[in-house]
């Protein structure tokens, strides 16, 4: 029987004993019905509670999961999508699975990512991130809306970002040594999904 039978088990054993016992100590002390309610209030509250640490329980789980297919850095764990697919397809997908599209916060985070797109994707491949300036053209931003304060734009041969309104979505480069350009939003890439660990 796996865990979370385990606990529900355990949860409805739990919630029968305490309202019997509830129940005939109010029958002794003669109680009136609003004890049981608020009894009954009460076992409802605790059920909701460990229902919460079970679901966070599964969650951590999941992400275990999924980090022990990827690969993890510090913070995060990295988990690739070698589909191509364009930006939006690839967003919802990593959205789906509880992360979010690969946005590096450091130079680090980036030297880490493109290692990975090297070894699990290719050593020639593109790669979308969680970078856009769809709302506001050359106001970039990750995908919770929030300003993006480390950058790797390719500016020595190309000047990226150049593609004006046409070309919203960022992406990485393993051919350019983890340089951002920017995309066509439209445009099919491979994806890296992140995941925040604890």
């Amino acid at each position: 029987m796996d865990n979370g039978r385990v606990c529900a088990l355990f949860c409805l054993l739990l919630l029968a004993h305490s309202s019997c016992q509830q129940t005939s100590s109010q029958r002794r002390s003669g109680k009136k019905d609003s004890a049981n309610s608020a009894a009954i209030e009460e076992l409802r509250k605790q059920v909701q509670d460990i229902v919460e640490e079970l679901n966070v329980l599964k969650e951590q789980q999941a992400l275990q999961t999924v980090c022990l297919r990827g690969t993890k850095i510090l913070g995060k764990c990295f988990l690739a999508e070698p589909v191509k697919k364009n930006f939006h397809a690839a967003s919802d997908d990593c959205v789906a699975k509880g992360g979010s599209l690969a946005a590096p916060a450091s130079g680090y985070e980036n030297d880490e990512l493109l290692s990975y797109v090297r070894q699990s994707i290719g050593p020639e491949e593109h790669i979308w991130l969680g970078v856009n300036d769809m709302v506001t053209d050359g106001h970039w931003v990750d995908q919770s809306g929030s300003g993006v304060r480390f950058k790797n734009w390719e500016t020595e041969i190309t000047l990226q970002p150049d593609g004006g309104r046409s070309q919203n979505c960022a992406i990485l480069s393993t051919t350019a040594n983890g340089k951002w350009f920017d995309e066509s939003c439209r445009a099919e890439k491979a994806s890296v999904c992140e995941f925040n660990i604890v």
